[in-house]
This record gives structure tokens, C-alpha cells and sequence, in this order.
């Protein structure tokens, strides 16, 4: 009788225990019972598969990325006719905390739903933030929105404020797709806002525990544990009985961090390799200008516009280690590298080819050039700054401004119709820029896994290369076949001619005063040029004078070009 006495005490204390846990989990997360069984029904009735055992608590803080659905196809709701759309994305951002009570842990985070609306509303996601219990001997989710109670949020913002892969979202979406402004405009006039204060929202999920084969990697020795969400999202209106729209599931799965981390990282190194290269290339092409008719003959406005675009990806990259601190180091070299390229040699290029192309500047004293140079650095900051404030006011037509920033070989075709220079640019350098130009575009908008979240256009990508190869190929034809090999004879002016035929009888020296050889006069005329003031010299001497100083070496007048 004692033993039954004990075994039934003890059974007794654990009833008495388990019907506490019940009735705690229930007052804080009440869900209708009444016309709807689907929470214990469709939750409970499914078995878990390959997860640990049954008493083992899961940490499941994490980033969660998956698809929501309609489960009646389309939305049968009446008070919200705008949810139009069947399917779409959605990320899942949840933080947990241990509770008092055992086997429940406290859930707070935010549910945002992609493709929601239609074009019409143009209010992209929708986010709404939640809060509830996971009872983890069950693996069950209890969701509700979230009141919006001050000092609710405290672990949730702490969290989304060290997660990387949220973070560089918020960079990637400020930058490539709406502005802060134009973001608290579209809340307030989606449906989304309304939906907030007239209906009640209630997630309830099953969580399981599954392996990814992008996202498995080595922590300690060991597999990351990657979990699943699937459950129902359901929206009882608050004044009457009728659903705001249709129930919908939700199916996600926890994103590992460690491989976005990496993403990024590797993003860096390429950013940093590119840089190195630009560098390489800038080297060459002012070996290949390093006389004074050489850097005249480059755009000065080409150039300036490359500087600004390094300096726009200097400060992007620099702005984006400052949010996200556990990425600093390495967006902070990309930065770097940028900088010097911006900084040290294009900003000493450009200042070369302004000397060049203002050889009187130079003797007229050193008030006279500070002004100029103070006149040229003022210009080129005012442009840098105006250009920021442009893309911040026109932000919703990011991809047109950047066609505009990519015609910066535009400029140099241009100059070299106009002075019909010819072999201006090295074509290492036009080819090299060419291509590590378009590397951070084409992996931003080409790339379907880039670490930025904005979804790949494979037609801008092509339209893109397209646009600046064409810029290219010009170039390389203006280097070979002259400057206007493409213009019409007939809309082109009168040129001199260096191989026109001279008159023999003229008394003119037969020595050429650079080579300091005789002139035989009765050699072929492509082997012989006349200036205009009536000079002779070799073909290749006078064209290889031509590339350093354009003015004849006989009598120092300036010469038309070639």
C-alpha cells in the first residue's frame, strides 16, 4: 500500500505539472477553437522526421527564407480585394529567449511576405512583426502580431542588428531599389497598413529539423543544424466574423549566416582584384601618354568620370562595413583599394592631362595655376557631391542613371573625332577597363545568388555589356583605322594633307633635321612629309615627332594634325 501510495503522489504531481504547462502555453497564445480545428488537427498529426529526441530544445534565432502560398488558390477575401497575387517569397527573422516555464521559450521577430501586391500598388514586401511561444517538446510555433508594446523589441533589434544577412539587406534595398522616404510613403498607403489595424494575425508552424545541401558547412567539427518552418498563417477580422483574406502557408528554412558571410567575403576579394587590375592598367596607359601631346590627346572628362565612379564605390563599400561590423574588415580593404585607385592615380592622371592641355598656364606664375587648380578641384567635388544628391532624388531610376555613368568611354570617342587624334588610348587599357568595369554590375544584377538580394535581370546584363562594348569597339577602330574611320567623307572637313606633292624646283634643304640624314627627293611621296611652311623630313620621323610635340622642328609652328 505505501508503494501505491508513492506512485500515486508522484503521479498526481506530474498531472498536476503538465496541465500547468498546458494552460500557461494556452493563456499566452489564445487561438480559436470555434470553426476551426486546423492548429491541432494538421500540427500534431504530423510526425516528425529524422529530427533528435523528443525532449531536446532547439535554437531556432535565426533567418528562415521561403514561399507563402494560398491554400484556396486565390483570395476569397472581401475586405481586402488587393491580395490578387497566389504565391511569392517571404523571410522569416525570429529571436528567442528562455522563459520561466519549462519546455517554452518567448518568440519575437518579424514575417515579411514578397509579391504580395500587384504592380498598381508598388509597395514591394510586406512586414509584420510577431511575437509568441515555441513549446519545444512539441517543436510547436505560436505566433500572433505583434502589439507594439515599448521595450517588446529589445532582443529582436539586438539581433537584427548583428545579423549580416538582414543588415546588407537593408544596405542592398536603400541602394538598388527604394529610398528611405519613398519606403515610409508606401506604408502608409499599402493595404498592408490597414490590414494591421483591423485584423487579428495568427501563425501556427511546425518546426523540424532539416539538411541543406547549399548551406552545410564544417563548425566545430560538426554539421550546422538547418531547420524548417511550415506552418499556417490565418486573419480573423476583429470586428466581425469574416477572415480579412484566405488562410496561406508557409514553408521557410533557416539560411546559414556562415555562407553569406562568405558570399560577401568572396565579393571583396573580387572588388579588391578588379582594383589591383585598374591599377595595372592605369600604369600603362600613363607610360603610354607620358608626353605632353600624348596626355593632351586623352578626355579629360573620361577620365574625371571614371574618379567619380571609383569614388562612389570607395564610399558604398566603406559605408557597408560600417553597418555591418562583422564585415567591416573586408569591405573596408575593397574600400581601400578603391580609394587609392581614385585618389593617387586617376586624380594625378587627370591632373596631367589638364597641364597638357594648358601648356601657357604653367609660365604665367603660381597664382595663376593654384587658381586654375582650385577652379578644376572645385569642379570635380561639386560634381561628385551633386551626383549623389541626383541619385538620392531620382533613386527609383537607378538603372538608367547607371547606364549614364557607363558612356565613360563616350566622352574620349568624341575628343578624338573632334582633334582627330589618333592612338589617344592604349587598347590593353580600353579592353582591360572594359571588362573590370563590368564586373561588380554584372555580378550585382547577373549573379542569382549575389549576396545583395536583388534579383537577376539577365537582359540589363546583356543590353549593359552590349552598350559598353560597342563604346569599346569604337575606340579600338578609331586606334587602327584613324579617328574618323566611321564618318562619312562627305560630313567631314577639309584636312591637310602631309603626303601632298611638292614642287622640286623650290630651293629647300634635303636634310631632315631630326634624323640628320639626307632627304633622297626622288624616292616615293609616302616616304616623305611636307609641313605646312614648306619643310621636308621623313614619314617616320616626323610622325614619331608628332606623338611628342605637335609643332614643326624646323621652325616651331604648330602643326595640323595628321
Amino acid at each position: 500500500m505505501r508503494k501505491l501510495g508513492v506512485w500515486g503522489l508522484g503521479f498526481l504531481c506530474f498531472s498536476i505539472w503538465f496541465a500547468v504547462l498546458l494552460q500557461q502555453a494556452h493563456g499566452l497564445r489564445p487561438i480559436r477553437e470555434t470553426a476551426r480545428s486546423w492548429g491541432d488537427e494538421w500540427l500534431f498529426g504530423k510526425k516528425e522526421k529524422g529530427g533528435a529526441g523528443p525532449f531536446s530544445a532547439w535554437n531556432i534565432t535565426g533567418t528562415y527564407r521561403g514561399t507563402w502560398k494560398f491554400l484556396d488558390t486565390v483570395n476569397s477575401s472581401s475586405k481586402f480585394p488587393d491580395f490578387r497575387k497566389e504565391s511569392g517569397n517571404s523571410v522569416i527573422e525570429l529571436v528567442t529567449s528562455p522563459t520561466k516555464i519549462t519546455g517554452v521559450h518567448y518568440v519575437q521577430g518579424a514575417v515579411v511576405f514578397h509579391d504580395v501586391f500587384d504592380n498598381e500598388h508598388n509597395v514591394g514586401g510586406a512586414q509584420i512583426k510577431v511575437e509568441g511561444v515555441y513549446i519545444w517538446p512539441f517543436r510547436q510555433l505560436r505566433l500572433v502580431a505583434n502589439s507594439g508594446k515599448k521595450g517588446d523589441s529589445g532582443l529582436e533589434d539586438d539581433y537584427l542588428l548583428s545579423n549580416p544577412y538582414h543588415l546588407l539587406g537593408i544596405f542592398s534595398s536603400q541602394v538598388f531599389q527604394e529610398s528611405p522616404r519613398d519606403r515610409i510613403l508606401k506604408k502608409k498607403t499599402s493595404p498592408i497598413y490597414e490590414m494591421e489595424k483591423h485584423c487579428n494575425i495568427e501563425i501556427a508552424a511546425q518546426i523540424s529539423q532539416t539538411v541543406s545541401s547549399e548551406n552545410i558547412i564544417l563548425v566545430d567539427g560538426g554539421d550546422k543544424d538547418h531547420y524548417h518552418i511550415d506552418g499556417l498563417m490565418e486573419s480573423p477580422a476583429v470586428d466581425d466574423d469574416k477572415d480579412c483574406f484566405s488562410p496561406l502557408s508557409l514553408n521557410a528554412t533557416s539560411v546559414n549566416v556562415e555562407v553569406y558571410y562568405n558570399k560577401a567575403v568572396n565579393y571583396t576579394l573580387m572588388v579588391t582584384f578588379v582594383s589591383f587590375l585598374q591599377v595595372l592598367l592605369l600604369i600603362r596607359q600613363m607610360e603610354h601618354s607620358n608626353t605632353q601631346s600624348g596626355a593632351a590627346k586623352v578626355s579629360i572628362v573620361m577620365i574625371g568620370q571614371q574618379a567619380i565612379m571609383d569614388s562612389y564605390l570607395c564610399l558604398l563599400h566603406l559605408t557597408a562595413g560600417i553597418l555591418v561590423e562583422s564585415l567591416f574588415n573586408a569591405f573596408a580593404t575593397a574600400a581601400f583599394f578603391k580609394f587609392v585607385v581614385f585618389s593617387i592615380f586617376e586624380m594625378r592622371y587627370l591632373l596631367s592631362i589638364w597641364k597638357a592641355t594648358r601648356p601657357s598656364t604653367s609660365g604665367e606664375g603660381w597664382e595663376t595655376m593654384r587658381r586654375e587648380l582650385s577652379f578644376l578641384y572645385s569642379r570635380f567635388y561639386g560634381i561628385l557631391l551633386g551626383g549623389i544628391l541626383v541619385m538620392y532624388e531620382f533613386h527609383n531610376y537607378m538603372r538608367p542613371i547607371l547606364l549614364l555613368m557607363y558612356s565613360f568611354w563616350i566622352p574620349q570617342i568624341v575628343a578624338n573625332v573632334v582633334r582627330d587624334s589618333r592612338k589617344s588610348l592604349h587598347p590593353y587599357y580600353i579592353m582591360g577597363m572594359t571588362v573590370t568595369r563590368l564586373a561588380i554590375p554584372l555580378y550585382v544584377f547577373g549573379c542569382p545568388k549575389n549576396f545583395m538580394r536583388v534579383g537577376p535581370s539577365k537582359a540589363w546584363c546583356v543590353g549593359l555589356c552590349a552598350f559598353v562594348g560597342s563604346q569599346a569597339a569604337l575606340l579600338l577602330l578609331q586606334h587602327y583605322f584613324g579617328s574618323r574611320c566611321f564618318v562619312p567623307r562627305k560630313m567631314l572637313p577639309e584636312k591637310y594633307s602631309y603626303y601632298r606633292r611638292f614642287d622640286h624646283d623650290v630651293n629647300r634643304s634635303r636634310d631632315c633635321v631630326i634624323c640628320m640624314a639626307t632627304i633622297d627627293l626622288r624616292q616615293r611621296i609616302n616616304d616623305c612629309m611636307v609641313t605646312p611652311c614648306e619643310h621636308i623630313f621623313h614619314s617616320g620621323c616626323l610622325q614619331r615627332w608628332m606623338d611628342i610635340k605637335m609643332e614643326c622642328p624646323t621652325c616651331r609652328r604648330p602643326l595640323p594634325p595628321a
